[in-house]
């Protein structure tokens, strides 16, 4: 990942966003660099490829689509961080177990760089605080190539997470970077592209 290419999208439709992914995945050759891209989205429950409808219990005329990720029900809206992977894994090595714990291991050290000590969960991908999720995975691998990435809470509505069993776990909660930090958007997306640029100039 040392020649990132990075492109915010804004504040966009999720499916428009999901489409795009898939389209310029399709269109890789294997010498394309890897990429990072922003986005925010308007509100949507999105479910993973096998996930269980049931575990929406209660919606209050939200969108819900069924994408080709992994993972089971979770909520996007404006003021939470889309941050959308698309990498080439032959080229880096990586499974997808080390791929999900390169993610987590950015995260955790992102957000431990704003003083917040987040922690994996054994068995349920994600960054936790305080047992209360701020940030989900979900990716799909296609051809030794993935997309999708994860979803960051930072400052948002998170009642309509109330409506859903998230990611179908009993009982999680939720929580958001505004509860804990104030740290901007902008600084959060510059922080970031510095710690990916970083480590794997170094890793190289």
């Amino acid at each position: 990942m040392k020649n990132l290419e990075i492109k915010d999208l804004g504040l966009v439709e999720y499916q428009d966003v999901w489409q795009r992914m898939q389209v310029v995945t399709n269109q890789k050759s294997g010498s394309e660099p890897d990429e990072l891209w922003f986005a925010e989205h308007y509100p949507v429950y999105t479910l993973g490829h096998a996930a269980e409808e049931e575990n929406i219990i209660s919606n209050k005329n939200i969108p819900v689509v069924r994408t080709d990720r992994g993972g089971q029900v979770t909520y996007h809206g404006p003021g939470q961080l889309m941050i959308y992977f698309l990498l080439n894994l032959r080229r880096l090595g990586w499974g997808p177990k080390r791929l999900i714990c390169e993610l987590e291991e950015v995260m955790i050290n992102l957000l431990s760089k704003y003083g917040v000590n987040a922690k994996r969960r054994i068995g349920a991908p994600g960054i936790y605080v305080q047992g209360k999720k701020i940030a989900s995975i979900g990716l799909k691998i296609k051809k030794g190539h993935c997309y999708h990435g994860i979803s960051f809470n930072i400052d948002m509505d998170l009642k309509p997470f109330d409506g859903i069993v998230t990611c179908g776990i009993d009982s999680l909660e939720v929580t958001q970077l505004k509860d804990l930090e104030n740290i901007s958007m902008d600084k959060i997306k510059q922080d970031l592209v510095n710690m990916l640029k970083e480590h794997y100039s170094q890793a190289a």
